[in-house]
């Protein structure tokens, strides 16, 4: 890759950028965004030819890295055959899309409906299990984060709804977290008891009969990457069977790849009724997400309109991206790739570095989905950062800005969130460049150790 640098035409390009664009989850004023010259597979680059390892995926979604060229010519070849079509009419592009995403999905799943994004595709997916079982209430946990439209702020359970909670009828719960278990648990096994046995009396509480959808992400993603313990997520499938209540998965970060599966709730050997994706489904490379639906519930809607619908449902430049990224995780092994560098690799490089750095509190993940929890005490747990601390992509003085910066000096991207580091490279990263990572993740992790005590 070819990596030039032309700070002139960086200056211009921040320029146009503070000038014109605002920005999402920020105060405009005190932005400094790193400016995007270009990128390739695991690499993106600045105009002043600073190269850095993105072990961010941007938002935790470049899959398979950047300018993957197999989906690229892909995009480029539906755009000049058939660049758009709306989505009452049938083009074989987005039949082929939805094929492939129900055959890398649970048997009980049947059709896709597609959006524009993940948020989108919550929105949706909760319509549909509230029209499915005629009720109205959303549990979810507070650790998660679903999207930023109405109703997917709303099930959102972390700081950000705070100022957005603009919809009815949801209710939030803890969900199984054992290195800050609110359940006072020792173990796992002990954790997935306690958390299962206060979920269901929450829904005792709630009324079942009120209760449309338990909606989770399968593995806790920017709320800190929290993988279930095991057993967790068959007592909630137990749960939603007993009471008659839709059992949503939101996989739009953890699915296609991220965990090592196709979708991380084949981890745990549980089939949800619904399953919503986006991000990964083809490395963010056109803006698409959607709803995976289970037969029980597109029978609902077989005599009945289902009175929801989008402009650029199943755009064909989108469907082509996913029938190529998809077809490239088959033909390149992804998901033996992403399972095999997140155990030999990843895993045991991050654990090797908790053990040497005490700002460090916890490891946690999968596949190509890691987190690190910082800490100001390991032996109180106490949390670097404050919760509803804001994103430390811009500076601060504490432990999180710190390591970020640190590592971005030395050619690192990491994707910080609260008092955590998350490490979420592409599923197709090399062993080498984890290796480079986990050198320079060191170093920074070392300077962010003088806010340990």
């Amino acid at each position: 890759m070819s990596v030039t640098a032309n700070p002139e035409e960086g200056k211009r390009a921040f320029d146009l950028d503070r000038k014109y664009v605002f920005h999402s989850w920020s105060a405009q004023a005190t932005l400094n965004p790193m400016v995007i010259a270009g990128a390739e597979g695991s690499y993106i680059w600045d105009y002043d030819g600073n190269r850095l390892l993105d072990f961010s995926s941007q938002l935790v979604y470049t899959n398979l890295g950047h300018q993957h060229p197999k989906i690229v010519a892909a995009i480029q070849e539906q755009a000049g055959r058939l660049a758009t079509v709306a989505p009452q009419h049938a083009v074989a592009v987005r039949g082929e899309a939805a094929k492939r995403i129900i055959d890398v999905s649970n048997d009980n799943f049947t059709q896709v409906f597609f959006t524009g994004g993940g948020a989108e595709a919550v929105e949706n997916a909760i319509r549909m299990a509230r029209l499915h079982t005629g009720r109205r209430k959303v549990l979810s946990y507070y650790r998660s984060y679903h999207g930023n439209t109405s109703t997917a702020i709303a099930a959102t359970g972390d700081s950000r709804r705070w100022p957005n909670e603009i919809a009815p009828d949801h209710v939030h719960f803890f969900g199984p977290f054992l290195y800050r278990s609110a359940f006072h648990a020792t173990s796992e096994a002990e954790e997935c008891q306690r958390a299962l046995e206060y979920l269901e009396q929450t829904i005792v509480l709630q009324g079942p009969a009120t209760i449309a959808a338990i909606l989770m992400e399968t593995v806790v993603g920017t709320a800190g990457i929290i993988p279930p313990p095991p057993g967790y997520l068959n007592g909630v499938r137990d749960l939603c069977d007993k009471h008659g209540i839709v059992m949503i998965c939101d996989e739009v970060m953890a699915g296609f790849g991220r965990t090592g599966k196709w979708f991380a709730y084949q981890n745990y050997d549980v089939s949800p009724d619904l399953v919503t994706f986006a991000k990964g489904v083809n490395s963010g490379y056109i803006p698409v997400g959607g709803v995976i639906i289970s037969e029980k519930i597109v029978a609902t809607f077989q005599d009945r309109v289902f009175p929801g619908g989008l402009t650029y449902s199943g755009h064909p430049v989108a469907m082509a991206s996913i029938c190529a990224a998809i077809d490239a995780m088959h033909e390149e092994g992804t998901m033996e790739h992403a399972t095999k560098i997140g155990q030999d690799a990843i895993g045991p490089a991050l654990r090797g570095l908790a053990e040497r750095h005490p700002i460090v509190g916890d490891v946690r993940g999968l596949g190509v989905f890691w987190g690190l929890d910082l800490v100001k005490n390991r032996d109180t747990r106490e949390p670097a950062l404050p919760y509803a601390a804001p994103l430390s992509f811009n500076g601060g003085d504490n432990a999180v800005a710190k390591a970020f910066a640190e590592a971005k000096k030395r050619g690192l991207l990491l994707f910080p969130a609260g008092n955590r580091l998350h490490v979420v490279p592409p599923c197709n990263v090399s062993a080498s460049e984890v290796e480079a990572a986990m050198v320079i993740l060191d170093e920074a992790l070392t300077v962010a150790d003088q806010y340990a005590n």
